[in-house]
């Protein structure tokens, strides 16, 4: 009989605005390892409703020494944190390599909206999952198809309610975490002002949504899909080649205009969770007019995306896992940032100018066998913001965690197969 895993020592950093990681610390200890947290800030400490916390008080500058310290002395083998791109996170992450401690990166699924993320080192320029289409094939053999019954759901009020109990507390009682430095980009009351002025304009916006969806349809024009994603996610600050959503905004509707078919259509769609404190369609409409082709440009801020997906010719994003959505309709996609999907033969590898004319479709075969290794690897079912699913995602991905079976079998590559973009010049998508 073989023996159990020796003992370890877990240490959980920032996480979800969820009990998730509380969650999944408890079904480690349930199997004999220790599991530490260092809280951050008040909405750290609120969620962590658990033994072993430390707060970190000091300065952003003495970090650095803290976090190694604090590895060294505990004897941490392994770090769980969410979002491996945060400055704290960088930090400790480094920290961790240097000592020999492994990392494990929680998010929200590729597979959304019933999975959940668990993967080694980080994910899109960090990730270590293949990108070879020979080693998804060969990895993926014998694996069984992913079971995409729906299990669990979580809503928009769970997530927000969650969110306003995680950050308010970090508004309102900051001095005591004074040196705490948030990684967003707003601040988090005109973030919640935003969101309100959503929710009270959403039927609003989703009729004019569903209006224009109906009239594209019903034109029987093809047309593109460019999902926008947000502007403060890392997905965008630190895996794509664009400083800022706009940048990325302007090189598509640039090469759009000059090499899309005339009769072409580009439809933007707004994020679901935006917000609305940049208002995208203003700007998209003024870079549209200025090449001549707002005529061609449906902006939608709500509609059925399943839908759109099906009807149209391709869909162009930087790295949204929309693109995954579309592979699985047998959609053309062109990626422009970092995506573990990245692969050639899924993603057309062309450049964009190129790709407007003959999309290229997703090999079903390779798509099969990724979505097969990518489930059986690096996913788990469960979701951050019901009990129910984040408590099922806890015990999948603690007995990942104990069985040291992360990316495995067959899906954690070294060296890691991706590079991070090198940011562009603001012109550049001006030209």
């Amino acid at each position: 009989m073989e023996a159990p895993p020796a003992a370890r020592t877990f240490l959980f950093l920032e996480g979800p605005s969820s009990l998730l990681f509380v969650y999944i610390a408890r079904a480690l200890e349930r199997r004999g390892h220790r599991c530490l947290r260092i809280n951050l800030n008040a909405g750290d400490q609120i969620f962590w409703r658990h033994s072993g916390a430390t707060a970190y008080r000091g300065k952003q500058a003495d970090w650095p020494g803290f976090v190694e310290r604090f590895l060294l002395l505990n004897r941490v083998d392994e770090l769980i944190l969410l979002g491996e791109e945060r400055p704290y996170h960088q930090v400790a992450c480094a920290a961790a390599r240097r000592n020999g401690v492994r990392i494990s990166v929680v998010e929200m699924g590729y597979l959304r909206p019933d999975w959940i993320t668990i993967e080694r080192e980080g994910m899109s320029s960090n990730s270590r999952f293949p990108r070879d289409p020979a080693h998804i094939l060969s990895a993926a053999k014998g694996l069984p198809e992913p079971d995409w019954t729906r299990r669990y759901s979580q809503t928009f009020f769970a997530d927000a309610g969650l969110d306003l109990i995680y950050n308010l507390p970090n508004v309102f009682f900051w001095f005591l975490y004074p040196y705490y430095r948030r990684h967003a980009i707003f601040h988090p009351l005109a973030e919640y002002a935003g969101w309100l002025r959503r929710l009270v304009t959403g039927k609003r916006r989703s009729a004019t949504a569903q209006r224009r969806i109906e009239e594209l349809l019903a034109s029987e024009r093809p047309f593109f899909v460019y999902p926008l994603q947000l502007e403060t996610d890392f997905q965008l600050r630190a895996h794509s080649p664009y400083h800022s959503q706009r940048q990325a905004i302007d090189e598509i509707l640039v090469s759009f205009a000059a090499h899309a078919p005339a009769e072409a259509t580009l439809v933007i769609k707004v994020h679901p969770l935006d917000n609305d404190l940049i208002d995208w369609e203003a700007y998209a409409r003024a870079r549209a007019e200025a090449l001549g082709i707002v005529r061609r440009i449906v902006y939608l801020d709500g509609g059925d995306l399943a839908l759109l997906l099906g009807r149209s010719r391709g869909v162009v994003t930087v790295n949204s896992t929309v693109g995954l959505h579309a592979y699985q309709q047998a959609v053309p996609v062109k990626v422009l940032g970092s995506a573990v999907f990245d692969v050639e033969g899924l993603s057309d590898q062309r450049p964009l100018d190129a790709f407007w004319a003959q999309p290229h479709q997703p090999d079903p075969a390779l798509l099969s066998a990724f979505l097969r290794l990518m489930a059986a690897t690096i996913q788990v079912r469960g979701n951050f913001y019901s009990i129910e699913g984040a408590k099922a995602g806890a015990e999948a991905i603690a007995a990942r965690l104990d069985a040291r079976d992360v990316n495995e079998p067959g899906a954690y590559v070294d060296p890691a197969p991706r590079r991070k973009p090198v940011k562009r010049d603001w012109r550049e998508g001006q030209r």
